[in-house]
């Protein structure tokens, strides 16, 4: 392991219990409701389509709400992810609500080994997952591997315009301040916190984050034989991305107040296995 993946290990280590119990996960929301699923999820649900009997894999799980929202659509589901604290989460939760879920710890580049070539129908990655990787040609060829053919990567992250950004300023003037395109050098995070409501006081504060160009994640996929299916750039994320300067929709995703349209904020990307 790596200093990088190191601190930001402890990192997630250290929020996981934070987050199963932030009301912005809604788990209690998923124990009382049997048909509950996350807004992740259900803001993509229409361009996911029935994935009932899919046997799918969700790359950096996490604590599983997506995870389990996905097996709550009918897909037998698999979980993977490098914290064993958010893995603990994850699998007390799947216990709790009676979900057939494997959790798998390991790091993403090592997913084939830990879990098996060609063996997914659908390969899932959500919101917030790709600026914690270096390398996204490594990503692609893990996806490529895990794929079964004819099987299908759906993707919903953060745009990296929206990575690029600077924080908010007292101004309001959207500043580009980080990379866009894929460095080697990580963007170092020392602001501490986290993105959801917690009284919880962390210790572990640094996060080493890396931007990948859209251009970027696309000709890494195309370069490992995927067929691009579907790109839709959308004008919120689901999480308060610019505190200050966004409003809340009905839908519970987050968006620029001033003229949202001056800024693509996530996509949603599709790519099918030959």
């Amino acid at each position: 392991m790596d200093q990088y993946q190191l601190v930001n290990q402890q990192n997630w280590d250290e929020r996981a219990p934070a987050h199963a119990k932030s009301p912005d996960y809604h788990v209690q929301r998923f124990l009382s409701d049997p048909d509950f699923i996350s807004g992740v999820v259900r803001f993509d649900q229409p361009r996911l389509g029935d994935i009932r009997g899919l046997r799918a894999v969700h790359l950096q799980c996490h604590i599983g709400t997506d995870t389990l929202s996905l097996a709550r659509l009918g897909a037998r589901m698999t979980g993977l992810d490098f914290s064993p604290a958010a893995l603990h989460e994850a699998r007390k939760l799947a216990k709790a609500t009676a979900a057939d879920i494997e959790f798998v710890e390991a790091n993403l580049y090592d997913a084939v080994a830990a879990l098996g070539a060609h063996r997914f129908d659908l390969v899932y990655t959500g919101i917030g997952a790709l600026c914690w990787l270096p390398d996204i040609a490594r990503w692609a060829s893990v996806v490529a591997d895990l794929l079964a053919p004819g099987g299908r990567l759906f993707v919903r992250e953060g745009h990296p315009m929206l990575w690029a950004l600077s924080d908010p300023r007292p101004d309001e003037l959207l500043v580009v301040e980080h990379p866009y395109f894929e460095v080697a050098e990580p963007v170092l995070d020392s602001v501490g916190g986290t993105y959801v409501e917690t009284d919880v006081v962390f210790q572990h504060n640094t996060a080493y984050q890396w931007s990948h160009g859209l251009g970027e994640i696309i000709s890494a996929l195309l370069a490992r034989g995927l067929r691009i299916t579907g790109l839709v750039e959308h004008d919120s994320v689901p999480w308060n991305a610019l505190p200050g300067q966004m409003e809340q929709l009905v839908d519970g995703e987050y968006r620029l107040a001033d003229r949202p349209w001056r800024l693509a904020h996530s996509f949603t990307l599709q790519a099918v296995k030959s």
